[in-house]
């Protein structure tokens, strides 16, 4: 059995297995390491293809693994049970015939008969393995499989049955989606932006435990690994404070501009700078061009994701944000941002095509300070960005008037609740 995954999707492929009673291998590759996958949220420019095994034996999953012969997720796992593993990372060729197919899965065998870990541990991480890699195939939707009758992986640790271990998964990708575009991969990495108001609400042993893991360079999967947790449930227990600005998620190839206290502060000029957002190139260029050469330092995004994640590095004076983007629109936008304490004074001026008053009330009551109607012409843009930034250079909140903010303060007993729990 082979085929498209545009044509069949893994949920079925998996049905079919488990109704037939298959046992073999099932190959997974997409067509580039970013395709097809609701976690495309990826700073990287690789194109290799990612892959997947997923063995089988009579209908039911005997283990799991991403197409690479190390054993760095079994080292993460590793980690919650205090083993430190030292040495080589792949099984060596005393192993048997498993390890040219299954290299962690043989790892793990000679952990267990070495007696490093017993056979419930060695089931835990199997199943945790399982888990994580049905937590990425059932995202897919481009990509190729091949399904292999074969003799099973011996000898078998535990099996697990399909259809629930399915459902389960496919439940917690429908409430992963809606952490989206705060969080959107597991590979992301979160990262303390603000450790004195994370004092001020949690415990000082859950501040110092979150600035022990959230480096910027441990990702929310490695994570979940090390607490034995699945990883929505840690991406939920985060959420609020990266709603509120409190933690960042970035991925662990970006180069960092930290507000830590231990980190180099990024220039001054680039503190000072306005973002436009926009997804047409050419207003982009004309913002840019025209704040440029009157003084200012101006930083422009057309893609309305990758702005969301840059502006909190950024630190904004102001922000001008199209409203019609594909992806994440300007109404969206501005109340995300709005929702976090680091642009409750930064003003934020919608652009728009059309000048409608139901289109301003609507920008208002997401939280926007002006509008601005394209097309414009330089004097219109210099004179609304010299009125806010002087209103705002003195404001503790935002300028009263039409285009006042509005917000709701998140529920601190029920953050606190979902982290240290």
């Amino acid at each position: 059995m082979q085929g498209n995954l545009s044509e069949i999707d893994i949920r079925s492929i998996l049905q079919l297995i488990e109704l037939g009673q298959r046992t073999g291998l099932l190959f997974i590759q997409t067509d580039d390491s970013c395709s097809g996958s609701k976690f495309a949220y990826s700073y990287t420019e690789s194109s290799l293809p990612r892959t997947w095994f997923v063995f089988f034996l009579n209908g039911q999953i005997i283990y799991s693994q991403e197409g690479n012969s190390s054993v760095f997720r079994l080292r993460d796992y590793l980690r919650y049970y205090r083993i430190n593993l030292q040495g080589e990372e792949t099984p060596s060729k005393t192993d048997s015939d498993k390890s040219l197919s299954a290299p962690e899965y043989a790892y793990l065998w000679r952990l267990l008969e070495q007696d490093i870990i017993n056979p419930i541990q060695a089931r835990s991480i199997i199943h945790g393995l399982v888990h994580e890699t049905l937590f990425d195939l059932l995202s897919l939707r481009k990509g190729n499989f091949i399904f292999e009758l074969d003799k099973p992986l011996a000898p078998q640790l535990t099996t697990l049955e399909i259809a629930p271990l399915v459902s389960k998964v496919f439940k917690q990708l429908q409430e992963w989606n809606q952490l989206s575009p705060f969080i959107q991969s597991p590979d992301q990495c979160p990262v303390l932006t603000d450790v004195e108001r994370l004092r001020s609400s949690l415990a000082s042993s859950t501040v110092e435990k979150l600035q022990h893991w959230t480096d910027g360079k441990t990702s929310l999967r490695q994570l979940a690994r090390y607490l034995n947790r699945d990883v929505l449930t840690l991406a939920k227990a985060i959420y609020p404070y990266v709603q509120q600005g409190l933690i960042h998620i970035v991925s662990d190839d970006t180069v960092l501009s930290l507000t830590h206290k231990d980190v180099q502060q990024p220039p001054e000029k680039e503190l000072q700078a306005i973002v436009c957002i926009d997804d047409a190139v050419a207003i982009c260029e004309r913002v840019q061009s025209i704040l440029q050469l009157n003084g200012y330092n101006a930083i422009a995004f057309t893609n309305p994701l990758e702005a969301l994640n840059a502006v909190f590095q950024i630190q904004p004076l102001l922000i001008l944000c199209d409203i019609v983007m594909p992806d994440l629109d300007g109404y969206e936008l501005c109340a995300m941002l709005r929702h976090s304490s680091a642009f409750r004074v930064v003003p934020i001026i919608m652009l728009s095509g059309k000048s409608s008053y139901i289109d301003r009330v609507r920008a208002n009551m997401v939280g926007a300070t002006d509008y601005l109607t394209k097309p414009f012409d330089q004097t219109e843009l210099l004179l609304l960005i010299r009125k806010h930034l002087a209103v705002a250079g003195g404001a503790i909140s935002l300028p009263h008037g039409h285009f006042g903010r509005r917000s709701e303060d998140a529920n601190a007993d029920s953050q606190k609740a979902a982290l240290v729990d």
